[in-house]
């Protein structure tokens, strides 16, 4: 049985020094360290996803064809790794503001606080008696019955009185932690306070994104100006996940992460892990496949698939949550709730349609041969008979007009009428001869030839 007339007082705290928390890697600060980390998980991953699509080596698993990859979007792949690395720089460069502000990290203090909180169980026990005695239950009595079997549980029931006693720095005997409230608190500072600090962190990241990525969409000139950018990728793929306007990444992306990062007290470190599985989880929603074996399509229900809807015309006003989780969506009503199987196999039937007309007209466009220019130069008519070849101003003209090059009509030649002997052409052209003469030494002489007087 306890004594609980000696063992009321608390534990006490035990010193601590604090000393500078060296690096992970010698010679390289833990906050370049984090933002080294985001650019390789945010690459590697995309480079993953970039190999599976190159060679469609899942092709069953795609959200989008091919063809639609390439069609729909507006925007280049050299244009969106342009776009990303200054997204890079200017979050590298945010880190760097962040790691300047902060408290140089110390080491020292982490037995202390696990003590911290093994005190503070120690006196959330003295309500169990109190609570007990509400549904009428003898705490005190029951712990007598079970003092010398179950040590633990009756100090516990007693309202945390235990003999468990330490001699402190001068020698002297003071109360000391039980092993599982050690253990307990040991817990809570590792993974309890860790895990609270990141479900915070999220809310934070999902709260901010969802209210400014809906703004962005409802007001006209916050999308003109900055979001519509992004949606320039009606296809998304992986490594697009950062394609923004720097304006906007930086307020979505990386002010938000700040924020988070800071409202919460995360260390570091914390930040690593943290901002690296948030970079994670944006190119994966992103990558344009429904892989089976992926585990972040199936953590939370805001996937590769939920955020694609997004990037199509019929749902481009829904689903704007992101990264982690649909609460605001379903909330407020943002969700798409239609048939996504139909819409999809539409766009597809009607990017199958356009190829195929497409290729019709490509197929139906005469080849146009280039020919090369053939010189060719024009024979003219030897002289009338009578006429002076030195009397006109014409036989300059003549001689200037025969060193004339024509360039041939690319147009087809008419068929070569059929040949005819040289003697059914000898009356007509005598005929016409006569009719000459009689013509331009007749009536019409002065035309040809200079007057006397």
């Amino acid at each position: 049985m306890p004594n609980m007339a000696t063992n009321s007082a608390l534990p006490p705290l035990p010193d601590y020094t604090l000393t500078p928390l060296e690096p992970l890697i010698p010679g390289l600060p833990d906050t370049l360290l984090q933002a080294l980390l985001l650019i390789v998980a945010y690459w590697a991953v995309s480079g993953f996803f970039h190999l599976i699509d190159v060679y469609d080596l899942a092709p069953s698993y795609r959200l989008h064809t091919p063809e639609e990859l390439t069609k729909r979007n507006h925007v280049s792949r050299w244009e969106v790794l342009r776009e990303v690395v200054i997204q890079q720089i200017i979050q590298t460069g945010f880190a760097f503001l962040l790691g300047a502000i902060d408290p140089i990290p110390m080491k020292g203090k982490e037995d202390y606080d696990i003590a911290v909180w093994a005190r503070r169980i120690r006196i959330a026990q003295q309500a169990v008696p109190s609570v007990l005695a509400l549904f009428g239950v003898d705490s005190m009595g029951l712990a007598q019955k079970l003092g010398s079997a179950y040590p633990n549980v009756s100090a516990v029931l007693a309202g945390g009185l235990y003999d468990k006693v330490q001699h402190d720095a001068a020698g002297a005997l003071v109360p000391a932690f039980a092993g599982w409230e050690l253990l307990a608190a040991k817990a809570i500072y590792h993974a309890g306070i860790p895990a609270i600090q990141f479900f915070v962190g999220i809310t934070i990241i999902d709260t901010w994104q969802y209210f400014w990525h809906r703004a962005m969409h409802l007001n006209k000139w916050l999308y003109t100006q900055f979001h519509s950018r992004h949606h320039r990728l009606y296809v998304p793929y992986a490594y697009g996940a950062l394609y923004n306007h720097p304006v906007e990444g930086f307020i979505l992306d990386t002010l938000g992460a700040g924020v988070a990062y800071l409202l919460t007290g995360m260390t570091c470190r914390q930040a690593m892990w943290f901002f690296t599985c948030s970079t994670i989880k944006t190119v994966d929603d992103h990558c344009g496949y429904a892989l089976p074996f992926d585990p972040l399509q199936h953590l939370t229900s805001n996937n590769a698939t939920y955020h694609d809807i997004h990037h199509q015309s019929w749902g481009i006003k829904t689903n704007f949550s992101q990264p982690f989780f649909t609460f605001w969506d379903g909330l407020l009503n943002t969700k798409f709730r239609g048939d996504t199987s139909l819409r999809y196999e539409r766009d597809r039937k009607a990017m199958a349609r356009r190829e195929e007309i497409a290729r019709k007209e490509k197929e139906a466009q005469p080849e146009i041969k280039k020919e090369e220019p053939v010189m060719q130069t024009v024979e003219l008519a030897p002289p009338f008979e009578g006429e002076d070849p030195g009397a006109s101003t014409g036989e300059e003209n003549a001689s200037k007009t025969q060193d004339r090059v024509l360039r041939r009509s690319p147009r087809k030649k008419s068929l070569p009428a059929p040949s005819q002997s040289a003697s059914s052409f000898a009356a007509p052209i005598k005929e016409l001869r006569s009719r000459m003469k009689s013509s331009v030494h007749g009536r019409a002489s002065g035309v040809m030839v200079e007057s006397g007087h």
